[in-house]
């Protein structure tokens, strides 16, 4: 954008609570190179906060797996015909697409036939699910800022160098702002009693499938000492919990997630970004997943990559332990909470070499470079 241009303005899509969270940095970090900025698009209260003029809600399309998305369907359909209504009437400058591959990929197709400049933030795992996605992104995005730095190679190994490494916006967002015993005491706990953290998930449908084995486990561990919390994602109301598991027998929190993990002592975590935070806040944690069926079926017969945990991902091998499926029992839980307790050296050294290779801060201000380059 030269001097003397008008403001330019974009069209956001962000699909669940972590995309939010990023998308929310990113549009602050907009701020600072393009204050005049019209920002339109679906996001959630992160987003509203740094600027956001909403559409839509991220909980509209909040949906996981390849079965669980189709039962979102008639939201998903509203939501495009929404987009498409903005790219026709509207004409914005650049389409903004934060992760949730499944349905932005589906944007981006609908702005580049348009001619609308697409900037994807958040790569797909196409080092999962296979590189022809990879191909398809290279002939439908014009710039893709990726976080980790294996991934740049990967992507603009496709005929062109359209994908650039900003580094992980967690570093920018992993902040502990007060001691362990002042965080206990702010959410009434006990500073002498050791925390175990529930973090069921930010979806309705992996909270239905993992939440009754997580709060048996920690019935466990509350037998044994233990205090429990559970930690809700703001896109998830209590009441659909207990629609899940009944009156909740734990405390429920909402917010503060890096000082209660920092200030916990062990966590049940469903995959997704949250195991990566826990792992950067140092959070010993056991990572539980399940599909429905013909989800994991499917999965199982697409992906070439057999960890699920970003943490684990990242490192190239299990430092935290991950159950699926049918091995998501209190028992197993238990069990390998235990064990990961009983070795605090290794997951501790396996922590550190994790921060290292997690890039230095401020990818969000170099996400928006990139975008501010686009735009030009």
């Amino acid at each position: 954008m030269t001097e003397g241009q008008a403001a330019p303005r974009l069209l956001v899509v962000a699909g669940e609570a972590s995309g939010d969270l990023h998308g929310g940095a990113l549009l602050s970090a907009l701020r600072l190179r393009l204050p005049g900025a019209v920002v339109r698009g679906v996001g959630g209260e992160q987003m509203r906060a740094a600027g956001l003029q909403q559409l839509a809600d991220v909980r509209t399309l909040s949906a996981a797996g390849l079965v669980e998305i189709l039962g979102s369907l008639g939201r998903h359909h509203h939501v495009m015909r929404l987009l498409k209504r903005q790219m026709d009437q509207h004409r914005p400058d650049a389409v903004v697409l934060i992760d949730y591959p499944g349905f932005n990929l589906l944007v981006a197709g609908e702005a580049h036939r348009r001619g609308i400049p697409v900037f994807f933030y958040i790569a797909p795992q196409v080092w999962a699910w296979g590189r022809g996605r990879a191909r398809r992104m290279a002939r439908i995005i014009d710039r893709l800022a990726v976080i980790f730095p294996f991934e740049e190679p990967l992507f603009n190994a496709h005929g062109r160098a359209f994908a650039r490494y900003v580094g992980h916006p967690l570093m920018d967002q992993i902040q502990v702002t007060q001691g362990r015993e002042a965080t206990l005491l702010t959410h009434g706990l006990a500073a002498d009693q050791r925390l175990l953290l529930l973090l069921p998930g930010s979806r309705r449908a992996e909270i239905r499938l993992l939440l009754p084995d997580l709060l048996a486990a920690a019935a466990v561990f509350a037998r044994e000492g233990w205090q429990v919390a559970l930690l809700r994602a703001p896109t998830v109301d209590q009441a659909f919990l207990e629609q899940v598991a009944g009156p909740l027998p734990v405390r429920c929190l909402e917010g503060d997630t890096c000082n209660l993990l920092h200030a916990a002592d062990g966590a049940l975590v469903c995959s997704g970004t949250a195991t990566l935070q826990a792992a950067l806040l140092g959070c010993p944690h056991v990572i539980a997943y399940r599909f429905s069926p013909l989800t994991y079926l499917l999965g199982r017969l697409i992906t070439r990559h057999r960890v699920l945990g970003l943490p684990n991902v990242i490192l190239g091998r299990v430092l935290f332990p991950e159950l699926l499926q049918r091995a998501v029992t209190p028992a197993h839980l238990v069990r390998a909470l235990r064990q990961l307790l009983a070795d605090p050296a290794r997951w501790q050294q396996g922590v550190e070499e994790l921060r290292s290779r997690m890039g230095p801060p401020g990818a969000s201000l170099r996400a928006a470079d990139e975008l501010v380059d686009l735009l030009r």
